[in-house]
């Protein structure tokens, strides 16, 4: 398993000025069991890194695009990110609208901060994005988890999206008769921290203990607060190995902040080197510790008093001394554990779903039932028998069917029914993945539901999505609608070759059938040489008045031009388009078929009649400006460059039938071997799982 790791942008992972995110996945890392395969990626202008897996993304300077889009961008095209399984970002929850757009497998979020004050976490729409597009939400204290959740409805479900995974040190042996008699602050000298508090309080107990010292590690650029006593000592910025030495000699920590602090290593480390630590009830300050003494209230004499005390009663220092090295179970081994069982459980997720044999699918498209089989023969069904195919128990909910036959006073369109139905599958079915095909009248309220149980959710498109192809914005919007609550969409154009990104999109040819593409018109001798059949929308079912398509020109051009050619053409020219079993035996009463789409020829893209052609054996003939030429050779189809060149080769293959029909057998061979319903649905279940194969598809 190869996890990558995401530093903010600008984070200092280096041996000399290493903050808190630094030094918590260095020292997770090093522990992990999964280390040989963690890559870590930041962009620090600092040398020295912490580790030898780190990898340094220099910053660009751009006018374009955000430095820290660019930053993402950028580590989304670095080699060593390629091939990762599981993706760790850090504190910034805002790289995961980009990430997801190219990248699908398993996201970890960490949180180091309060939630509400993060971009990309502030606002209830955020969040709710994050709970549906990342598989774990990771936070460093219990105060932080329940900052995340105000204005949610937090229930079990969605805890167990999440996780606390507090920062960590190592623990180490204290001989409590080398302590001196220092008290410590550590971190930013500012007034959220309490530095003023702590100051002020601190030199009235240096005035009443002549043989107590006060030492202050940390620095603040914006703010200047100074105290001057011989016995304060302010030691400046040191590192964390500075500041791990010095604890061990620390007989009293104070860490007491005013803001709520999200969690505070300060307190962590010196509870692990068995100092007596004294801490504010802010934030998660309460979680680092098991034995710090909690200051009732925030002030100087609450916080004399407990220094105060301490320091009468040696026996009571003591006790909470080792109290405090006794209880601490944050380690770095404790931490590293729990982080990799939840690595561990993501990759046997995978593995499991790899070996299981049989997937539970519910599969939301247009089924057509109300068309009584005029059309069978589409591509929901193909796509259906695939997964059954494989083996693979599915639950069919045909969406336009359910909202046509559910019309009523109070339900106008019968879409609320289709909502219900869906969401009542879901619990009686509990599917391990949700298949929608140009299922627009699933609600996003209802995937926003559906996306909270864990389940996978995907989407096939099949229609033309390129601008210069018909319908474009419509068709954008429709596969751009619910990509929020997708993992994976798959269409019939290269995704590289449209003009907007889809996230997470791949290529799917049209899929054949051995059930349907049945006939061997090879081997007939024909009425007929070209077949071609359109239509005004499948659902329409005959030619609208008034209506034309850009394809007549060309089919009007390509008659004149051959008189020779016997041409069989359906769905212009007032010959009404034609379904089911007629549509079969028409097709069989000619050699040769035309595969010719609607818009410009676009990378890939076919309608669903190429396989109908090919696969019932017709020699077919495809624009080369689709590039099927990638892995649909001249063997099983003929390419042909523009009208001349078309009408050239039909008049060629007329004559030349032994060719003909050993292009067409191979095309029919080659179509139902490697295109076929069941291996288009392994590769729709396989790539939303992120299940590797061991072989490429033909098409990648």
């Amino acid at each position: 398993m190869k996890i990558s790791i995401l530093l903010p942008y600008k984070e200092n992972y280096s041996k000399l000025n290493a903050g808190a995110v630094s030094l918590f996945v260095n020292d997770t890392t090093c522990k992990s069991k999964f280390k040989e395969n963690i890559n870590i990626f930041g962009s620090t202008l600092n040398k020295h890194f912490l580790s030898k897996n780190y990898i340094n993304i220099p910053s660009k300077e751009t006018f374009f695009k955000s430095l820290n889009n660019q930053y993402v961008t950028d580590f989304l095209n670095n080699k060593n990110f390629q091939n990762t399984d599981i993706l760790e970002v850090h504190n910034r929850p805002k790289y995961v609208k980009l990430i997801k757009q190219i990248y699908n497998k398993t996201i970890f979020l960490y949180f180091h901060n309060d939630p509400l004050n993060m971009s990309g976490s502030k606002h209830i729409f955020e969040r709710k994005y994050l709970i549906n597009n990342v598989d774990k939400l990771i936070f460093n204290s219990e105060w932080c988890r329940n900052q995340f959740f105000i204005g949610l409805k937090k229930n079990n479900i969605l805890l167990e999206k999440t996780e606390v995974c507090y920062q960590s040190t190592n623990k180490v042996n204290i001989d409590f008769n080398k302590k001196q008699k220092f008290i410590s602050f550590i971190g930013k000298l500012n007034n959220a921290k309490g530095y003023d508090l702590f100051g002020n309080t601190i030199i009235k107990i240096l005035e009443k203990y002549q043989d107590w010292s006060a030492y202050v590690i940390g620095d603040e650029r914006r703010e200047k607060i100074n105290f001057i006593h011989d016995r304060f000592f302010l030691l400046g910025f040191k590192t964390n190995k500075f500041i791990l030495n010095f604890l061990k000699k620390v007989s009293i920590s104070v860490v007491c902040s005013k803001w709520e602090e999200p969690f505070g290593r300060a307190s962590l480390e010196a509870a692990s080197r068995g100092s007596a630590v004294i801490i504010s009830n802010k934030g998660g300050l309460p979680e680092t510790s098991r034995s710090a003494i909690i200051l009732k209230n925030l002030t100087e004499k609450d916080l004399f008093k407990e220094i105060d005390s301490l320091i009468k009663n040696k026996k009571k220092l003591l006790n909470i001394q080792k109290k405090n090295l006794d209880n601490f179970f944050l380690t770095h081994s404790y931490v590293t554990s729990k982080l990799d069982k939840l690595r561990l459980k993501f990759e046997q997720k995978n593995i499991n779903i790899h070996l299981e044999k049989v997937l539970k699918i519910i599969h939301v498209t247009n089924f057509n039932y109300r068309f009584d089989g005029r059309l069978q023969y589409n591509t929901g069904r193909r796509i259906n028998n695939g997964f059954i195919r494989l083996g693979h128990n599915v639950l069919t909910i045909s969406d336009r069917d359910i909202i046509n036959n559910n019309k009523k006073f109070n339900d106008i369109n019968g879409k609320k029914t289709l909502q219900n139905k869906i969401i009542n599958s879901y619990w009686n079915f509990k599917p391990d993945i949700i298949v929608l095909g140009h299922a627009d009248n699933v609600s996003l309220e209802t995937l926003d539901f559906l996306k909270t149980k864990n389940v996978k959710i995907t989407q096939w498109f099949l229609d033309p999505v390129s601008k210069k192809g018909p319908d474009f914005y419509n068709n954008k919007k429709r596969v751009l609608e619910k990509k929020n609550f997708l993992d994976s969409t798959f269409i019939t154009t290269h995704p590289k070759a449209l003009e907007f990104l889809i996230p997470n999109a791949y290529f799917i040819p049209n899929p054949s059938d051995p059930a349907f593409e049945t006939l061997e018109i090879y081997k007939k001798n024909c009425k007929y040489d070209l077949f071609f059949a359109m239509s005004h929308g499948v659902h329409r079912g005959y030619l609208k008045e008034g209506k034309s398509d850009n394809r007549e020109i060309f089919l009007n051009q390509l008659i004149r031009k051959n008189n020779e050619i016997k041409f069989d053409i359906y769905g212009m020219n007032y010959n009404q388009p034609i379904w089911g079993q007629e549509f079969l035996n028409r097709i069989s009463n000619s050699s040769m078929g035309l595969n010719l789409s609607r818009g410009a020829p676009i990378k890939y893209y076919s309608s669903d009649r190429i396989v109908q052609l090919i696969g019932n054996g017709l020699l077919t003939f495809i624009d080369k400006n689709t590039q099927l030429e990638n892995f649909l050779s001249k063997n099983e189809v003929v390419y042909y460059t523009n009208i001349d060149d078309l009408s050239d080769k039909l008049n060629k293959f007329k004559k030349d039938y032994k060719e003909r029909i050993r292009i067409a057998k191979n095309g029919k061979k080659f179509y139902l071997k490697n295109l076929n319903s069941k291996i288009v649905a392994k590769y729709i279940i396989n790539k939303t799982f992120q299940i590797s194969d061991k072989k490429k598809y033909i098409w990648e």
